[in-house]
C-alpha cells in the first residue's frame, strides 16, 4: 500500500537548493522517513537525479552507530563526493547525531550539497541548538495522516473511514493493519515502548508514575480548559498526588517537545490580546490519545474537535481558542458581562477564520448556543460551525457558514466554501 503525502513532497520541491538544512521534523511513525527515503528520493531519481549523488544515512540504524560521531560522518560524506555536480544528503533522526549542530553547519559549507534531515523532538530546533544554526533551518512538520490522506489509501467508504480515524488515529502503519486487536496493540506499546521510553531517557525522568499520570489527565481532558494548579488539584484529589506544579509544567513541556500533545492559548477577539490561563490541550494524534486510555473513553464529540483543531495546525494555521464578552442583563435588570467562547480562532497571515465545532444541532436552542459567539464577533473574518451530520454546506443571514466534518476535511478548499 502506497500513501500519498503529495503535500509534503511539494513543500520539500519548493524548499530544494535554497541554502538551508531542510529540517523534517514530526512524532515518532509519522511518517517522516518513508517522506524523505521513499516519497522524495523516488521524486529525486525521476526527475533525473543519479542514485550515486544521493546521499541517505539512517543514523537510528545499528548498522550506522558510527555515523553518530561528526568526524565519521563527515568524513564518510565527503568521501562520496567526486565532482561538482549536486548532492542530495538525506539524514534520518538527526538528534542522534553528536554536535549534530556543528556537523549541519559543516555541511553547509559543501557548496554542492542540499541537505535533509529529520528529528522526533522538536527541542534540538530550539533549546539544543546554537543561535548561528536557527537561521540556517527550514522545517517542514509532518503530520500523522490528514483525513483526507487517509481516505485516499483507506478500502471502505468515507464514513466506515471516520470512524475508524476518529477511533485508531492517523499514523501511517495503523492503516495497513487489518484487525481492531492489531491496531489496539501497536498504539498502545508505541506509546509506551518508544514515546514514554523517549522522554524519560531524554530528559532523565525517575518518577515513572507521575508522567503517566499527567499523560492519563491530558489525555481525559482534550478541548477542556486546563493549567497547571488545575492538574495538580486532581493529582491531589484523584491520585492522592503530591506532585509539585515546576514537575507539572515541566512534563508538559516534555509532551510538547515530543510532539505528543500542543496547546491552544487564549486569546481576547475585541481586546486583541492573550489571556494567559486556563490553556487547552490537544494529542497530536487521536489514536495515540485513546490508545493511553485504553479505548474506554472514545468520545467523538472531543475527539472531532481535536481532529478539527490538528487538521488548521496541518494546513498551517496557528491556532488560539477564542473569547469574546457579551454584555447584556440579567432578569431583574442588572448589567452583566457574559464570556463567550469561540472553539478555534486560526491565523495566517492576513487569512482569519473562527471554527466552532458543534458535533450535531439537534434543534434550534442548540443552534443559537453554538452560533451566540460567533455572532458577538462584529469584524468581517468568516465563521464557520463544522457538524457531524453529512449537509451541504449553508451560509445563515449572519453569514454564518455550516458544514460538515467530512466537507471540511476532504476538502482542502473547505475553508472558502
Amino acid at each position: 500500500m502506497e500513501i500519498k503525502r503529495d503535500y509534503y513532497l511539494k513543500s520539500l520541491i519548493s524548499r530544494m537548493d535554497n541554502g538551508l538544512v531542510k529540517v523534517i521534523t514530526g512524532i515518532r511513525r509519522c511518517g517522516k522517513s518513508y517522506l524523505i527515503f521513499k516519497i522524495f528520493k523516488d521524486y529525486l531519481i525521476n526527475s533525473g537525479v543519479d542514485e550515486n549523488h544521493i546521499i541517505s544515512i539512517e543514523l537510528d540504524q545499528r548498522k550506522n552507530k558510527q555515523y553518530r560521531d561528526p568526524d565519521v560522518l563527515l568524513d564518510y560524506i565527503e568521501s562520496l563526493i567526486v565532482d561538482k555536480k549536486k548532492y542530495f544528503m538525506l539524514l534520518d533522526e538527526v538528534q542522534m547525531l553528536e554536535d549534530f549542530e556543528e556537523a549541519l553547519n559543516s555541511l553547509l559549507h559543501i557548496s554542492n550539497a542540499d541537505i535533509y534531515v529529520t528529528g522526533s523532538n522538536s527541542r534540538f530546533l530550539s533549546r539544543d541548538i546554537i543561535t548561528e544554526f536557527r537561521g540556517r533551518g527550514d522545517e517542514v512538520h509532518v503530520y500523522p495522516l490528514t483525513f483526507k490522506e487517509f481516505m485516499n489509501a483507506y478500502d471502505g467508504d468515507e464514513y466506515r473511514g471516520w470512524s475508524d480515524y476518529v477511533t485508531y488515529g492517523g499514523l501511517p502503519l495503523v492503516l495497513t493493519m487489518k484487525s481492531e486487536a492489531q491496531k489496539i496493540n501497536y498504539l498502545s506499546r508505541l506509546f509506551e515502548e518508544t514515546y514514554i521510553k523517549d522522554i524519560l531517557e531524554r530528559n532523565n525522568i525517575e518518577k515513572l508514575q507521575e508522567l503517566n499520570d499527567l499523560i492519563n489527565i491530558l489525555a481525559s481532558a482534550i478541548g477542556s480548559l486546563t493549567n497547571p494548579p488545575k492538574i495538580q488539584a486532581t493529582f491531589k484529589s484523584a491520585i492522592k498526588s503530591d506532585v509539585s506544579l515546576n514537575t507539572i509544567r515541566q512534563y508538559i513541556e516534555y509532551l510538547k517537545d515530543a510532539f505528543i500533545v500542543n496547546e491552544a492559548s487564549r486569546y481576547d477577539v475585541k481586546g486583541r490580546k492573550y489571556i494567559g490561563s486556563p490553556l487547552k490541550y490537544y494529542f497530536e494524534d487521536v489514536g495515540l490519545r485513546n490508545a493511553r486510555l485504553g479505548f474506554r473513553q472514545v468520545e467523538e464529540t472531543h475527539l472531532m474537535e481535536n481532529i478539527i483543531y490538528n487538521e488548521l495546525r496541518h494546513r498551517g494555521f496557528h491556532i488560539d481558542v477564542g473569547v469574546v464578552q457579551k454584555r447584556g442583563k440579567t432578569e431583574d435588570g442588572k448589567q452583566e458581562k457574559k464570556r463567550l467562547e469561540i472553539d478555534f480562532v486560526a491565523n495566517l497571515g492576513s487569512r482569519r477564520y473562527y471554527v466552532q465545532s458543534a458535533f450535531d444541532l439537534p434543534d434550534e436552542e442548540k443552534v443559537r448556543r453554538e452560533k451566540e459567539s460567533l455572532v458577538n464577533i462584529h469584524d468581517s473574518f468568516k465563521k464557520i460551525v463544522v457538524v457531524k451530520d453529512v449537509i451541504s454546506p449553508r451560509r445563515d443571514e449572519d453569514g454564518i457558514v455550516t458544514m460538515s466534518i467530512y466537507d471540511f476535511l476532504l476538502n482542502e478548499d473547505s475553508l472558502e466554501l
